[in-house]
Order: structure tokens, then sequence, then C-alpha cells
């Protein structure tokens, strides 16, 4: 078997936030795999852009990686009880996409807030905006590293023994699902 591939999405567009540093940590924890993170800085959705210029390069890319993924890792903030726009945006793009790029893919989701729940009602919100796509969405455990600024070293490690064993045990599990479904894959090949 080749080497898996994992996506990994930040909902968070700063290159230093604390769901960069968790998606990183999630990559680590994967295990040996080509990784590669989707640029969710594209336009906003809009219907008449899409009339008129089709579907933009930046879409058929990140749709593109999603669909080539053996996994995908979503790291998520919270911005005011929700995910961020950001998200939501790259998401309503991709759905406009042909093949459905998400359809039976294995989807874990991470976050990191600084509020103590940790991004409960991020994850539960985004697992309302996956349903349409039909991924294999993991339902645990849960990663919601609240306090997130405490929770990572100066190298950007995280520290939180109970988050980091969670962030193994998902891993390890989205990993598992990856590799039964490329020996479907293959063994249909």
């Amino acid at each position: 078997m080749s080497e898996l591939t994992l996506l990994g999405l930040c909902g968070s567009l700063r290159r230093g936030s604390l769901n960069r540093k968790l998606m990183l940590e999630a990559k680590a924890a994967f295990g040996p795999a080509r990784f590669a993170e989707g640029d969710l800085r594209l336009p906003l959705y809009d219907g008449d852009l899409e009339s008129e210029e089709g579907i933009p390069e930046g879409v058929t890319k990140l749709a593109g990686q999603i669909k080539a993924a053996d996994a995908v890792v979503i790291a998520c903030p919270e911005y005011n009880k929700a995910p961020p726009g950001v998200l939501k945006n790259a998401l309503d793009w991709v759905s406009r996409t042909k093949g459905g790029p998400w359809a039976g893919k294995p989807v874990a989701l991470v976050s990191a807030t600084g509020g103590r729940a940790g991004g409960e009602r991020t994850q539960f919100a985004l697992r309302l905006m996956m349903v349409p796509f039909r991924p294999r969405l993991l339902q645990g455990p849960e990663v919601l590293v609240g306090a997130a600024d405490e929770q990572f070293d100066a190298d950007g490690k995280l520290i939180n023994e109970r988050n980091v064993t969670a962030l193994r045990d998902l891993m390890a599990a989205l990993r598992a699902e990856a590799e039964a479904a490329r020996a479907v894959a293959d063994k249909a090949a």
C-alpha cells in the first residue's frame, strides 16, 4: 500500500493560530503520510460570479485536494458560537463542484478555543453543515481544546495529556478508516 494522503483544513487564516497548531499536531499524530493544507482564501460565494466566470480556480483545486486525500482533518475555531465564515464559504463553494469530493471521505474534526468548552458548538454546527456531503465523519473521541492559549508550549506542541490522548486516539481512528477505505478501493481496482 502506498503512503496515505492527509489533507488539513484550518478554519483560521492566521498563520500562528491555535487551530493551525492543533492541525499540525493532528498531522503528527496521524503518522506517516503525505500532508497538504487546503487554502481557504477564496472569494465569497456569489451565484452571479459562478454564472459569469464559473468555479474559481482555488475552489477547483481545493475540491481536487479533498477528492484525492485519503482522509481530512478539519481544525475549526469557534467564532461567536459557530464555525468561522471562511470555512462555511469554502464548504459552500466546494458543494458547487462536480464529483462529490466529500462522499465517503474519512473526516475528523478538532477545535481549539479560548473558552472553556473548546469548540463544542462549532463542532456541532460543522457536523450539521457536513451532512449533505456524506463524508465518513468520525464521532469521537472529541478533541475540544479549551483555554487553548495555555495548552501549547513555545514549539507549538500540545501539552495537556488529556488533549494529547484524545487527539492521538482520534487520529488513530482516522488512519484506520483511511486504510480500510484504501484497501476496499485497491481490491475493487
